[in-house]
């Protein structure tokens, strides 16, 4: 809902009437536009007044970090008469809570990290004890399509079947997001792990994770628990597959060394790329991607070797040979070295296929470790 107090309000209202449990997020800043407490009362038909426990809350936060507190932060203590507030431990806007006739109003700071605390605090008991008990857990996956996942799951997806299952695509990672009721959590997670066990049987290498893990954790859990290293080479990716590799916490226990060889010349020089290897193929190829590979393996002294050689675009590109999206990821180790070929298409932004050629290594690698733990 937009930032207009009126239509704000009405929102409120509606949600009011029709539901028991009512939930906002943002709108308890310091600033003009911060309106969803005005709405609030609005909505509500009552004043705000200033509340001694939020105006403590916010003159505390600032006091511990010995800042200087503007006028305007006083605003956030601002709550509709007859609210209580929630204790914010991240944050200068406290939270309101409203409770009436079996109605609960909740309004949350928009930052994700400081409306999840706040909300696990303060609402999530009470919906346990609410007589009916919600459980719900997703798998991450890559490698396949949505399309391709509801042929997999279609019979899992009905509406009216408990746990609900339903899928979320973003960045090319699809979330499966299961959601159980029962009558007690007990029952509730029983269900959830009976489905959760079902759905990754079904789609099988494509899952990489369960929760909120991402695909660099998955890989970084196999590196350490194989012990396995690795080093890449990146042109058109710029270091983004080693900047993800290493955003995990450990990874210098595998991850060995980086290079990013944007020119010619520093493929040559850094990783005796041949220059007559890209004056016969072309920097981007199959060939300079599996040298690039080696090159960095050898270089780092590591058990595997990524090589990633791409168009990532807007120009550049020279179809029908080599258009903007076409990409190749060379996975070398001591037995030898696969190379993958991608056509990610000129419909993504740069970044956009910066980030798809990435994942796409950080796949390659994923699936070459899971076959490693097999043996």
């Amino acid at each position: 809902v937009g930032d207009e107090l009126e239509r704000l309000a009405t929102s409120i209202g509606h949600a009011l009437r029709a539901s028991d449990l009512v939930i906002l997020t943002g709108g308890l800043g310091p600033t003009e536009d911060d309106l969803s407490r005005h709405a609030i009362a609005a909505a509500l038909d009552v004043e705000l007044e200033q509340n001694a426990d939020a105006t403590k809350q916010i003159t505390d936060f600032f006091a511990r970090r010995q800042w200087r507190m503007s006028d305007a932060n006083l605003r956030q203590g601002l709550v509709p008469r007859g609210s209580s507030v929630i204790f914010n431990p991240l944050g200068t806007a406290p939270g309101i809570l409203f409770e009436s006739v079996g109605k609960l109003l909740v309004a949350f700071p928009g930052v994700p990290g400081e409306m999840k605390v706040m909300f696990e605090a303060s609402v999530a008991p009470r919906l346990k004890k609410s007589g009916r008990a919600m459980a719900s857990d997703c798998l991450k996956t890559f490698g396949i399509d949505e399309s391709r996942l509801g042929e997999v799951l279609s019979d899992m997806m009905s509406r009216e079947r408990n746990p609900l299952v339903g899928t979320t695509a973003s960045g090319a990672i699809i979330s499966v997001r299961v959601v159980a009721s029962g009558a007690s959590q007990e029952e509730a997670e029983g269900l959830l792990e009976a489905d959760l066990v079902e759905i990754g049987r079904r789609i099988g290498e494509p899952v990489f994770a369960r929760g909120e893990a991402a695909l660099q954790d998955a890989v970084g859990g196999l590196l350490e628990k194989t012990g396995r290293t690795v080093a890449t080479a990146e042109s058109c990716t710029g270091g983004l597959l080693a900047k993800r590799l290493t955003d995990v916490p450990g990874s210098s226990e595998y991850f060995k060394r980086g290079f990013v060889t944007y020119s010619d010349e520093s493929k040559i020089d850094e990783l005796h790329v041949p220059c007559e290897l890209i004056a016969k193929h072309g920097a981007v190829s199959e060939q300079v991607a599996v040298a690039m590979a080696e090159g960095c393996r050898l270089r780092g002294k590591s058990d595997y070797g990524v090589g990633i050689t791409g168009i990532a675009g807007p120009g550049g590109g020279n179809p029908p040979d080599k258009p903007v999206g076409l990409v190749f990821v060379a996975l070398s180790q001591a037995g030898g070295c696969d190379v993958h070929r991608y056509l990610l298409g000129d419909h993504l932004t740069r970044a956009g296929i910066r980030d798809r050629t990435a994942k796409r290594a950080l796949n390659v690698l994923r699936l070459d470790l899971l076959r490693f733990s097999k043996t």
